[in-house]
């Protein structure tokens, strides 16, 4: 598999904003749960509007704006999955 700049530069992107989303959760008043989904959704939500405004092709041989909310909306979709489950 070759990589190329732009794949490079996507999962980079991606680390540095799970990273401050992890961060911006830590200190949420609704707890870090309901605030990571919160931030994961908007972060999805950027990430679409982006790709619209730069009209990036959805499928590519490499990693754009629409796989990175992909990843976004999935993982908003597991942590609101995990936050629904009752505290032991």
């Amino acid at each position: 598999m070759t990589t190329n700049f732009k794949t490079i530069q996507v999962v980079t992107r991606f680390a540095l904003r799970i990273l401050m989303i992890c961060a911006l959760s830590a200190f949420g008043n609704v707890g870090f749960g309901p605030s990571l989904a919160t931030l994961l959704l908007l972060s999805a939500i950027v990430c679409v509007v982006t790709g619209i405004w730069r009209r990036e092709p959805p499928f590519r041989n490499t990693l754009t704006n629409w796989d990175e909310a992909v990843v976004y909306g999935l993982l908003c979709a597991l942590t609101t999955a995990f936050n629904q489950t009752p505290p032991l």
